[in-house]
């Protein structure tokens, strides 16, 4: 079944919806310049609150509710250096790091750095050739947990959240020889299921596509996009 990544959550409503839902992945943006930007000490304290949720902490009581297995929570970052990531990974109770600027792949793939094992790469290719060239460098470990890279649509400007479609035939060739690929880039509820059945990732990721304003969710569209993605 693929696995399912809310990202750019800046309100523990949203993210308790995502969570209700069944998303596998939470994703909390660390760059400023993203109108889904969150403060680490924010994140910080909305992570604690979700910790803090019985069915995510055996020993307290169970509450009611259709809760999930529990969630790993991603943090997004663009071309801070490994340290700055680690200790910000420590301090938020994060699980994963999301690299999504121009991060060399020594970063992700090599055993000295200190985000080994508990990172991955987003890239934005525009052309098969350098998906595969982007695979073969920045490729998480095998044994790292969660997705072992991340697919999104190119732009100029933007490190992401552009909102536009990527080319999903490269997504799909790279998929179907890369274990642990994550779909991102223009994904709606409404095109979710088609992206799943053509490119069959391991992982998909929504922000703009399931919100009412930048960093407000829309419950409904969450709800929806968990849906239909295991739909596809």
């Amino acid at each position: 079944m693929v696995k399912v990544k809310i990202c750019g959550l800046t309100r523990l409503e949203d993210a308790l919806v995502a969570l209700e839902a069944g998303a596998d992945y939470l994703g909390f943006i660390f760059y400023p310049p993203s109108p889904r930007a969150i403060a680490p000490d924010d994140a910080g304290h909305l992570i604690a609150q979700l910790r803090a949720l019985p069915v995510l902490n055996p020993d307290r009581a169970l509450a009611p509710g259709p809760w999930p297995l529990a969630p790993l929570f991603v943090g997004v970052f663009v071309n801070e250096p490994p340290a700055t990531v680690a200790a910000i990974l420590d301090r938020c109770g994060l699980d994963l790091a999301q690299l999504s600027g121009d991060e060399p792949a020594a970063d992700v793939v090599d055993p000295a750095s200190p985000l080994f094992g508990r990172a991955y790469k987003a890239l934005r290719p525009r052309s098969a050739t350098e998906a595969e060239d982007g695979a073969m460098h920045f490729a998480a470990p095998p044994d790292s947990t969660g997705p072992s890279l991340l697919l999104d649509t190119p732009h100029g400007r933007l490190y992401g959240g552009s909102g536009e479609t990527g080319d999903w035939s490269i997504a799909a060739a790279l998929a179907a020889r890369l274990p642990g690929l994550m779909l991102a880039g223009g994904l709606t509820p409404d095109n979710v299921a088609a992206a799943v059945a053509r490119v069959r990732p391991y992982a998909v990721d929504v922000a703009s596509g399931v919100e009412s304003a930048p960093g407000r969710k829309d419950h409904a569209l969450v709800r929806a996009f968990v849906t239909n993605a295991r739909a596809g």
